[in-house]
């Protein structure tokens, strides 16, 4: 790995685990499912007329839309409004990797090894614990809403994977034309701060920064690079960095929006980290450990 793809993998980190710092200032002043709803606008035009189209059924690129777009980032955004720091959103949503995981062995038989188990264990317990987090900066409600946001995540991926070898982010820029007007009509159905006056009158340069943070750094720029990456670097040398992610999106929601971390949320922080280190170094450890034990050769 060159410096230079060193810097770009670094670069991605940094704008994705920044990213729940930006989502909390704009919701702010834009309510959930509206700024779900731009985000995906802005995303998709004009993007979409310059990238061809994904070389896969429109089944995928809708479904994917969906369960991406209408699905997981509203129920992130609406879990962060009701009540989940932007720090600890940034860590429970990692959940994503375990429900692949169990949504691949029930929809695609994929095996998991005795290894994720354990792993799964460890990160769920990690969730569990903060529960008894009483400063303020998480409810039940939102810890669920986000929790569901991961699964919904997890059928995403399952539904990219069947899509087959695709350009990520063609893939990505053509499913972004399905979130905005459905979520649209549900926001103006729904939510009291998505009318046209109270927007006028709240919106500011904040929540309009969010909307283009989110649409272009986040979904362009950031996978843009990471297809790049793919395509030229193992994925087993790259896909360790995304623990980076949390500990970006924690230490910037503690540096921007001064979240503090006491020691229930530390302690959950490591247990879901370190459930993310098992899910990815363990297979390693677990031949080892599994090795040692084989009996050795007889006398001859």
């Amino acid at each position: 790995m060159s410096v230079g793809q060193l810097s770009a993998i670094l670069l991605v980190v940094v704008i994705w685990g920044a990213n729940f710092t930006v989502i909390r200032l704009g919701l702010d002043e834009i309510p959930p499912i509206l700024l779900s709803s731009l985000r995906f606008a802005f995303a998709a035009i004009p993007a979409v007329f310059f990238l061809p189209r994904p070389k896969c059924s429109w089944r995928y690129i809708v479904g994917f839309g969906v369960m991406l777009g209408c699905v997981k980032f509203s129920l992130l955004f609406i879990g962060m409004d009701v009540g989940l720091s932007a720090g600890l959103a940034s860590l429970v949503l990692q959940l994503q990797a375990f429900f692949t995981l169990i949504l691949g062995f029930v929809w695609l038989r994929e095996p998991i090894g005795p290894h994720r188990y354990v792993a799964m264990v460890v990160a769920f317990s990690g969730v569990a614990l903060l529960m008894l987090v009483s400063d303020g900066s998480m409810s039940g409600a939102g810890l669920l809403f986000v929790v569901l946001a991961a699964a919904a995540w997890g059928v995403a991926n399952i539904i990219m994977k069947q899509a087959g070898r695709i350009e990520m982010l063609s893939f990505v820029v053509w499913a972004s034309l399905v979130p905005p007007i459905p979520l649209l009509i549900l926001s103006l159905l729904i939510e009291d701060r998505a009318s046209l006056d109270h927007l006028v009158a709240s919106v500011g340069w904040t929540s309009i920064g969010a909307v283009f943070y989110l649409a272009y750094p986040v979904t362009l720029l950031g996978f843009a690079i990471w297809g790049h990456l793919l395509s030229t670097l193992p994925v087993g040398l790259i896909a360790p960095f995304t623990l980076l992610v949390p500990i970006v999106g924690m230490a910037t929601s503690a540096l921007v929006l001064e979240e503090q971390f006491g020691p229930v949320k530390i302690v959950a922080a490591l247990l879901v980290i370190a459930g993310l280190l098992i899910n990815i170094f363990g297979h390693r450890a677990w031949q080892a450990l599994f090795a040692r034990r084989q009996p050795g050769p007889g006398p001859v």
